[in-house]
């Protein structure tokens, strides 16, 4: 790989221009405009007003007059990139992307939000002072920020007691806005608050209605997604937090002396989306501002663009962040259980999936035949004692009624009575749907059979809404046609903790193999995100607080559970890059659960976890803070991640801010120093290259220990690695060979590094043969 100085190339706008007219002449006299963000590359000087005079500059060479670029651009980006968001048409655009200076022009696409116990289950106890949330002072110096939907400051977990004065190195701002006062909103722990919407609005054509959609323009929350998101990576302490009694305990964050900056990139329409143009330009100012982490709870919709790496504005704000040091953790997505569903999956961010934990509400059911069947709720209404139950029953020449059948306009026959209804879906759709259409209609109660799942939503705290599994729904059929006056009492939902409830990755947590690049292992790590209770915006209908707690489960949730982690590293760590935090949580995660129960993914069916489920398992702080190795990884590691994509000389060459060519490159992309294993369609023998650095005790040695997956040999040379105070790097190279050339799908295994302290282990995935399917 080759890389000289970039210079960028001479462009005369007079003859752009001229292009630019005839292109409009074939197009014809009126064309649609939306949103296109052009990609300038790394910023080549630190002249800010020059940066953009510049972006101007390119834009009027097309557009042909300084008033019509003015009117053209929504954006600047001039921090960690350059480039400009601006309105143009598909001509324009077209045009904008074959000048020497622009790297890429991306439309604007719109992209989806995803959405107490959990730190103890993660074993940060606040009472357990040798931990690794003790030992790196809570993070005090470091600022977590959140690409969510705003932030609801007035809430008790976003105080400021205890936190000394704001780090001097923040450069960033508390932005004013509708319901937003920055000087009463932002404090020692919220220290930055923006909102971005003209990427949006520009999509819409118009500005945003907020009044319509319980939104504030402003950092404001009207979501709860985005507060939520927030407690959960740095909350402060706040004791007594509960849904209604339930979950009684202790909210927190992960770093709960971090600061917060909230970058409210998505609004409260269409179920919450977020615009590539407005999380480009939060990207570039996050990177000015001086966060340490980035947290992002959004990914692009399934299927994904046919070119993920030039189509995501999280790939190329992700890149930049990261080459400054930033670490970028992002959610794989809720779409889950399918195979290739992972999102978000270029090599140098962290991509999380999520978990269920050692915590349920079950919620006892009585029948009138004194059977007593144990459902999953959050009802903490009144026990009101036995209510008439009624099942829809239907002529077998009908279609059967199912849960999403309960909005019909006939429903009188379930006034004033419990009903029972079976789903094949999953989701809160499946059951808040339903449970609001019976509530409507004047039902009492829902009881919802579906597959067993971790999983457990609210109809609303005072209504009675019970999921229960299929056999437990058969059951209560039964009895319903086994007498004549069938009747049921649901008792208020309960809290347990603990064993026997093992941890399960969720239904809905996207999985592997990675669709974009089979031999980059995704998602990388797991967390909780399944019932995790954390602040939202208070209910005015019923709180005269401003701290309300709910409960929202999905990778949102999970992502920054490992957000907060990777601040804790950070102030423990300060010398380690984004990847080798990344690779010290890969591989010092647990493959079992907390009390050494396997894991297990919900799908159809069940089934054990696997790291196309979990990536490395489920992550474990206190051992990630002392890994022993880490397999770290820079720039040129990441340059020839895309040389080995065949990503063009041009796009790489922008991205980087240097010339950059690949011709010639030798490289394997199964060479790329990932503390993770993937090779898709194994044929014959592969030789893989890796380098760990002793993060450890310097006089070490380490001995391999290999688990080869089914189907394939696999040996490690040399197999024991010796450090001292002149050797911290050393490579090693892992041959992998297939016993046979029969297609046997994917297999799993694992190599890890031990020194009898620490165990370092890395996920392998084998898929033997040349096929292009997953099964």
């Amino acid at each position: 790989m080759r890389s000289v100085p970039f210079e960028p190339k001479k462009y005369t706008p007079a003859s752009v221009f001229t292009l630019v007219l005839l292109l409009i002449l074939h197009e014809g006299a009126v064309a649609k405009t939306k949103v296109y963000v052009v990609h300038l590359g790394r910023r080549q000087h630190e002249d800010l007003d020059l940066l953009t005079r510049t972006h101007h500059e390119l834009l009027t060479s097309v557009l042909g007059s300084d008033e019509a670029s003015e009117d053209s651009m929504i954006y600047s980006y001039k921090h960690g990139f350059s480039g400009f968001a601006a309105k143009l048409t598909e001509t324009q655009a077209k045009v904008m992307s074959e000048l020497p200076a622009v790297a890429s022009v991306i439309p604007n696409y719109l992209y989806k939000l995803q959405t107490t116990r959990s730190w103890d289950y993660l074993g940060f106890a606040l009472d357990f002072p040798t931990d690794v949330l003790h030992e790196s002072t809570l993070a005090h110096n470091l600022t977590i920020g959140l690409f969510d939907g705003g932030i609801w400051p007035e809430s008790e977990v976003f105080n400021d007691k205890g936190l000394g004065p704001i780090p001097s190195r923040w450069k960033g701002t508390c932005d004013p806005g509708e319901f937003f006062d920055p000087v009463r909103a932002c404090n020692r722990k919220l220290i930055g608050a923006r909102h971005y919407v003209k990427g949006l609005e520009a999509e819409y054509v118009k500005p945003l209605n907020t009044s319509g959609h319980g939104e504030y323009l402003s950092p404001r929350d009207g979501s709860g997604h985005g507060t939520h998101a927030s407690t959960i990576a740095g909350g402060s302490i706040t004791p007594g937090a509960s849904f209604h009694g339930l979950g009684f305990g202790t909210v927190r964050g992960g770093a709960p002396s971090a600061r917060l900056a909230m970058y409210k990139v998505c609004w409260n329409v269409l179920g919450g989306v977020c615009a590539t143009a407005d999380v480009l330009k939060a990207f570039d100012d996050a990177i000015q501002d001086g966060v340490d982490v980035i947290s992002l709870s959004l990914a692009p919709e399934i299927p994904s663009f046919s070119d993920v790496d030039k189509r995501s504005p999280i790939l190329f704000g992700s890149f930049h962040a990261v080459l400054e040091g930033i670490v970028v953790v992002c959610a794989g997505g809720n779409d889950g259980p399918s195979s290739q569903t992972v999102q978000n999956a270029a090599p140098w961010v962290i991509t999380v999936a999520a978990s269920s934990m050692d915590r349920s509400f079950p919620t006892t059911i009585s029948l009138g035949n004194n059977q007593t069947i144990m459902g999953q709720g959050h009802y903490t209404g009144k026990d009101v004692g036995f209510l008439s139950l009624v099942y829809p029953e239907v002529s077998d020449l009908n279609e059967p009624r199912y849960c999403s059948s309960l909005s019909e306009s006939d429903v009188s026959w379930l006034v004033g009575k419990v009903v029972l209804c079976f789903t094949s879906e999953s989701g809160v759709d499946a059951i808040t749907y339903p449970g609001s259409s019976v509530k409507e209609a004047g039902g009492l109660g829902l009881i919802v059979a579906k597959r067993p799942t971790a999983s457990s939503y609210s109809c609303g705290n005072s209504f009675p809404c019970v999921q229960v599994s299929y056999e437990f729904g058969f059951q209560i059929l039964s009895y319903i046609r086994s007498t004549s006056d069938p009747c049921i009492r649901i008792s208020p939902s309960q809290t347990r903790v603990g064993k026997p409830l093992p941890a399960n990755v969720a239904y809905f947590s996207s999985r592997g193999p990675n669709s974009i690049a089979p031999a980059i292992l995704k998602p990388d790590i797991a967390a909780p995100g399944v019932k995790i209770l954390a602040a939202v915006p208070p209910d005015e209908k019923s709180s005269t607080t401003n701290t309300s707690f709910r409960f929202l489960s999905g990778t949102s949730m999970a992502t920054p559970h490992i957000s907060g982690i990777v601040a804790l590293l950070k102030s423990l760590h300060p010398e380690w890059s984004p990847a080798a935090i990344k690779s010290a949580v890969i591989t010092t995660a647990r493959t079992t659960g907390l009390y050494g129960e396997p894991l297990y993914a919900e799908g159809d069916p069940m089934k054990l976890a696997d790291p196309f489920d979990f990536g490395g398992g489920i992550v474990d702080p206190n051992r990630a803070a002392d890994p022993g190795l880490v397999y770290d990884m820079g720039e040129s590691d990441y340059i020839d991640y895309l040389c080995a994509m065949s990503y063009n000389d041009s796009s790489i060459s922008r991205l980087r801010g240097h010339r950059t060519s690949c011709l010639g490159y030798p490289g394997s992309i199964l060479d790329i120093n990932l503390p993770s294993i993937s090779i898709p369609h194994l044929e014959g023998s592969a030789t893989l290259r890796r380098t760990v650095t002793n993060v450890g005790p310097i006089n070490s040695t380490y001995n391999a220990v290999v688990q080869s997956p089914p189907g394939v040999t696999t040996s490690v040379e040399p197999d024991t690695l010796t450090f001292n105070a002149e050797i911290k790097e050393i490579s090693f190279r892992l041959m992998v060979s297939a016993v046979s050339q029969v297609y046997t799908g994917y297999g799993f295994g694992s190599l890890t590094w031990t020194d009898g302290v620490h165990s370092v282990r890395s996920p392998i995935a084998v898929q033997v043969g040349g096929e292009e399917f997953y099964d």
